[in-house]
């Protein structure tokens, strides 16, 4: 393990963490808000910390997979731990437990909240909840390999891109990683600033268009009034319903189309299921919409469309409170909120890539009990998936449902009713934010008890990192010394 190395990384986060700071100092400036020194203070002493940290260079910067498992996980809980300061020191957020959860719901774009009354807090601290989602959205990491000349081979720094990106597997868009984070970094702005475009567009002012387009970008759902979305003019409602599921689509797609390689682009599987679901999931959520009530309006299909896009990109914005709506809905939206998003997007829950891997491997070995002597293969994109990946997307699989059973035997002994426990469970592994019942698009977080906000907040990380970073770095064999020269297979 090179500690001395993760160190280093680590003090470069707080200086990258420290700048970012200054935005919603800025903001809060502007707005004549005292809390704004807040920011400018903890920055100051976080950069200056930093920078005595990256003094001291580490002599070998070799860096192999569990190297970059337990800097991810590091990194994210440090980022975390500093980020929820300005809330608890200007005592917007009395408690450093809820100040935490919130900040770790904004980092890994849950959107969940312990707040009752959002719009009390400052702008600067609006301006703060909604840029976490920014800038979890897609990977702090990936951020400081695209501004930073951190050292090191490509093949090294290959392993910070997998142990923070979503997905079974993460592969580099271009020869070398840091031109990788600079293509992903740049795809991920322009959507940024389209959908920013679009919503002032729509009629929003220049404050509330900039925190929920941070928010659509990360998949995140934080929003600047207590009503969510609701309060805005439908344009706003259906742009942010395209921008969400563009958001929640594998960014290798975008790539591809830059580079015109439209063939590849439209042949990638895991979009089309992406669509299929998405769409089927409206449909029948309006079918059943209309079984109950023998009409719809036209604000019912947009609640329809934006709804299932928030939950399925896992952002967690709402139009409407769907507690309301018929059991199947309910349901339907359930579902969804596992199956998540694409892979190397900024959505988060299992991804559409794992169930079409774990659904054909099934179905491979019910073929191969019919015919034992026949060899079968699964194919992802008319391409073989070898057996590591199948191993790791069943492990992953296996983890994922031993974690969330353990969290709901948890969080249940807070004695919520069943759906209440169940959809918070869910709605923070899978990185959604509003779950059902107590935890819905009106409801929030505020009244579990401290085991369960800690249980939740250890949710929220591991869904968001997709488990492994963290259970790397509680496991003892992760940090025993081993030669430096070894291979990293």
């Amino acid at each position: 393990m090179n500690i001395a190395m993760i160190i280093y990384l680590l003090g470069s986060l707080m200086e990258v963490e420290a700048a970012l700071m200054l935005f919603p100092a800025a903001i809060g400036l502007g707005y004549g808000e005292k809390s704004a020194y807040a920011f400018l203070v903890i920055a100051a002493a976080e950069a200056l910390l930093g920078f005595l940290i990256i003094r001291k260079k580490p002599r070998k910067n070799t860096f192999f997979a569990r190297e970059g498992f337990v800097t991810t996980a590091l990194s994210w809980i440090l980022l975390s731990a500093v980020g929820a300061l300005p809330f608890y020191v200007t005592r917007q957020i009395p408690m450093y437990l809820d100040a935490l959860f919130e900040t770790v719901s904004g980092f890994t774009t849950t959107g969940a909240s312990i707040l009752n009354n959002v719009e009390a807090l400052d702008k600067c601290m609006l301006f703060w909840r909604s840029f976490s989602h920014w800038i979890g959205g897609m990977g702090v990491l990936v951020f400081m390999m695209a501004i930073l000349p951190l050292s090191g081979a490509g093949g090294q720094k290959l392993f910070l891109l997998r142990a923070e990106s979503p997905g079974p597997s993460v592969d580099k868009l271009s020869p070398k990683i840091r031109i990788t984070a600079l293509w992903l970094y740049g795809i991920y702005v322009v959507l940024t600033i389209l959908c920013f475009i679009f919503q002032l567009i729509g009629g929003m002012d220049a404050f509330s268009a900039i925190c929920l387009s941070f928010g659509a970008a990360g998949t995140g759902g934080f929003g600047v009034l207590n009503s969510s979305f609701a309060s805005y003019s439908p344009f706003c409602k259906w742009s942010c319903t395209v921008f969400m599921l563009l958001f929640g689509i594998n960014f290798n797609v975008y790539y591809l189309l830059i580079m015109r390689r439209f063939k590849d682009a439209f042949k990638m599987e895991e979009v089309r299921w992406y669509l299929i679901i998405y769409f089927f999931a409206v449909f029948t959520i309006l079918l059943n919409l209309y079984r109950y009530s023998h009409l719809f309006t036209e604000a019912d299909v947009v609640d329809a469309f934006f709804s299932v896009s928030s939950i399925m990109t896992t952002t967690g914005y709402a139009t409407k409170d769907f507690n309301l709506w018929p059991n199947y809905s309910r349901i339907i939206l359930v579902i969804i909120m596992f199956s998540g998003a694409c892979a190397g997007s900024t959505g988060g829950g299992i991804k559409i890539s794992r169930l079409i891997i774990l659904v054909k491997s099934v179905g491979k070995e019910l073929k191969r009990m019919l015919q034992p002597r026949t060899v079968k293969h699964v194919f992802l994109d008319n391409k073989d998936v070898d057996h590591a990946t199948i191993m790791n997307t069943l492990a992953y699989i296996v983890i994922y449902l031993m974690i969330f059973i353990i969290s709901l035997l948890l969080v249940a002994t807070d004695g919520y009713d069943t759906t209440t426990s169940f959809s918070a469970v869910a709605a923070t592994f899978n990185n959604i934010g509003p779950g059902l019942n107590i935890v819905g698009p009106t409801g929030n977080y505020a009244s579990f008890t401290w085991l369960s906000k800690i249980v939740l907040i250890f949710d929220m990380l591991a869904g968001r990192l997709e488990i492994y970073p963290l259970i790397f770095l509680m496991m003892p064999g992760s940090w025993k010394k081993v030669s430096l020269t070894r291979s990293s297979k």
